[in-house]
């Protein structure tokens, strides 16, 4: 289909993220553009993005290339959370068999400043392995998707931060906490001093809205075992917020960036 028989563009966003709701609310502004935001369906009571949502998987790459396809998507933006890297992946591969420009938006990963006493992993079964020689009392914030990765931490108790409960398998001695950011420095200092932790799991997600933690286990002297994000595909290009997101689809739309 060309540009005159279709004078709005699409834009698809694949996300739940701070930085997927304000693109989509820069986007939707523009009545050039047709948006749609889709959201995995993880989170029960999701905040919704201005402009389409669309809830639940693809069924895969054929099912997310299928889906680009049918509903004549004309960019792809992914701005899911650094570390869906199974979503970043498929997303990778629809795009490359539909030819859909696809964009990462990828928020900057935390620097360890003066002070911080990190420990950095590349997954959560290394997280799980570093604890016994750190602490015995966890302040986990790693969502409660991975949790299997530490019931067998029998000997140690948990303190599991999500947005809503998490299912077992889950590390025995746990006391769970539902809650959803943004945090303060008062209040991280404050839960770090109630519950006596002496160790801090984080990801590296990079989000301002959770980062209060990091200096409240500076200022404490606590070790924090951090675990790097995955890679990007190779190949994708990287924005790191939703203004240049915005101008990369302006850039494209315009004939400016090949696909």
């Amino acid at each position: 289909m060309n540009d005159a028989a279709r004078p709005v563009r699409h834009v698809l966003i694949l996300g739940g993220t701070t930085e997927a709701r304000r693109l989509a609310g820069l986007l939707a502004a523009d009545p050039s553009l047709r948006v749609t935001s889709s959201l995995a369906g993880r989170v029960a009571a999701p905040r919704l993005p201005a402009g389409e949502v669309r809830i639940g998987g693809f069924g895969g790459p054929e099912g997310q290339a299928r889906w680009l396809r049918e509903h004549a998507v004309d960019a792809l933006i992914d701005a899911t959370h650094p570390f869906a890297d199974t979503i970043s992946r498929h997303a990778a591969l629809a795009a490359g068999t539909v030819h859909v420009p696809l964009l990462a938006l990828r928020r900057p990963g935390w620097v360890p400043g003066p002070g911080d006493r990190w420990h950095p992993v590349t997954c959560l079964d290394e997280a799980a392995a570093a604890l016994p020689a750190l602490g015995n009392r966890i302040f986990l914030t790693t969502g409660r998707m991975g949790l299997a990765h530490f019931a067998h931490l029998t000997d140690l108790w948990f303190l599991v931060r999500s947005v809503d409960a998490p299912e077992p398998p889950c590390p025995p001695r746990m006391t769970t906490l539902l809650d959803r950011g943004p945090f303060t420095p008062e209040g991280e200092r404050a839960l770090l001093r109630e519950h006596r932790i002496d160790v801090l799991v984080t990801k590296d997600s990079g989000a301002a809205a959770t980062a209060a933690k990091l200096t409240a286990a500076r200022e404490a002297g606590l070790p924090v075992v951090v675990v790097q994000r995955p890679p990007v595909p190779d190949g994708v290009p990287v924005a790191t917020g939703p203004e240049e997101a915005a101008e990369w689809l302006r850039r494209l739309f315009s004939g400016a960036t090949s696909c």
